[in-house]
């Protein structure tokens, strides 16, 4: 591995993919620390020091490199573009429009990435105008004395700047992360948001060492580290397991030319639906919390639900979301994946599966198949996101820093596998081993 990592950077157009890619991560992890203007620097790291961020805010934090509590002018990373990409994707089942944009091919595919730019420099302002009020107001730290004064200048003009220069900050790592991806190595948003994550993982693993009881915390951090590593080897395990259902093709005669008659397959992941149900999930459950913290209330109402469903160790909330994201997980699939469409599509080129009439008969097939796979992908989701809590809860330590969760594991070696695979693509190209032997 470590000789394929040496040929890498001997091989020069891939060593200046590489050095662009650091470069450009360099510039992220710099704009994550530079704070946006009014804000008092000293304050917000003496409130992060009190903070305990948990549910969609935590979600965010994470996504964000650790740049959201701070409130930086990457302060909302790279979450608004996510959500943009996720709302289109949704919409194009539902518009007309876009779903023959869509099938279009590159051209269509050009139009709906311009529309994510614009719905994310949209989402950013919306996001951006919601952090600066929470934090002009002090509500962003709730425990910390000195939440009101992180932002002295409450002046509408103060306000405006700092919504703006959030939301360019936004833009300008949607920008970053095009230039990875046209210039550098894997896909540009994919790996700012592994760096973010990856970012607030040596934070976190000393925070857990510190706030433990057990030989002065190294007992903890000792079992998280190991319940990291069989988490990983889970999820690489189950990420590349699919179901491959072979496809013939036949032969077809044009002219004096035989085409066809190949054999091929349509590659079925076990986890179809990715990281998605898990931030449904989060965000979904984030909501009661929310009302509760809007309406002010102490009555019993609000007390059950505080008890209930803003503590990530209350059996409720594990229930509850272990349900949610099995529930998401068929949602997802079953608007991401359509079988009729894949159906006509082998139909149309001559392509059948061996045993299985073409037309309507291969479509049900798939989407009996793709129903039995999705029940161990979607179980197996909520087993990652729900053990690390389980486990922790043990050492009574469970809280919303645990740094090997559900969404930031998945996608930590979801991107690892896929730039691993396409350096080891482009050193194969050039006669070389790769990293995978």
């Amino acid at each position: 591995m470590f000789t394929a990592f040496a040929r890498a950077f001997k091989t020069p157009d891939l060593r200046k993919k590489l050095l662009f890619t650091l470069g450009i991560i360099v510039i992220y992890r710099l704009g994550a620390h530079i704070p946006a203007p009014g804000v008092d620097y000293t304050k917000v790291q003496q409130c992060i020091d009190q903070a305990d961020s948990g549910g969609l805010l935590g979600l965010m934090q994470m996504f964000s490199g650790g740049a959201l509590l701070q409130i930086t002018i990457f302060a909302l990373g790279i979450m608004p573009y996510i959500t943009a990409s996720i709302i289109l994707q949704l919409l194009t089942v539902v518009i007309p429009r876009l779903e023959a944009l869509k099938k279009e091919g590159q051209s269509g595919t050009a139009k709906i990435t311009q529309y994510t730019r614009y719905l994310t420099v949209a989402l950013a302002v919306l996001q951006g105008t919601g952090l600066v009020a929470t934090a002009r107001s002090g509500a962003l730290f709730q425990n910390c004395s000195v939440s009101g004064q992180i932002v002295a200048d409450k002046s509408v003009f103060t306000t405006i700047i700092m919504v703006i220069t959030m939301t360019a900050g936004t833009a300008a790592v949607m920008w970053l992360g095009e230039l990875i991806t046209d210039r550098g190595i894997g896909n540009g948003m994919s790996i700012l948001m592994f760096i973010s994550i990856a970012a607030t993982f040596p934070g976190a693993l000393w925070a857990i060492k510190e706030s433990g009881k057990l030989a002065d915390g190294w007992i903890e951090f000792g079992t998280v580290i190991l319940i990291g590593f069989v988490m990983v080897g889970l999820v690489v395990f189950v990420e590349q397991a699919q179901r491959r259902i072979p496809v013939q093709y036949a032969k077809r005669m044009i002219g004096r030319r035989s085409y066809g008659g190949t054999s091929t397959y349509i590659p079925l992941k076990v986890n179809q639906a990715g990281v998605i149900p898990v931030i449904f999930a989060s965000s979904l459950l984030y909501i009661p919390a929310l009302i509760v913290q809007f309406s002010g209330s102490n009555a019993g109402w609000a007390t059950w639900i505080t008890d209930n469903f803003v503590q990530q160790n209350a059996p409720y909330y594990m229930v509850a979301y272990f349900l949610l994201i099995v529930f998401f997980a068929f949602f997802y699939v079953a608007i991401s994946f359509n079988p009729d469409e894949v159906a006509d599509n082998m139909k149309k080129y001559g392509g059948f599966i061996p045993g299985i009439r073409a037309g309507r008969p291969t479509a049900e097939y798939l989407s009996y198949v793709l129903n039995r796979i999705t029940w161990p992908g979607s179980l197996y989701l909520a087993l990652i996101a729900l053990v690390p809590t389980m486990a922790l809860a043990g050492f009574g330590g469970a809280n919303a820093n645990f740094p090997f969760g559900g969404t930031s594991i998945l996608i930590i070696v979801g991107v690892g596998l896929e730039t691993v695979k396409q350096i080891e693509s482009q050193l194969q190209q050039r006669n070389y081993e790769g990293f995978l032997r």
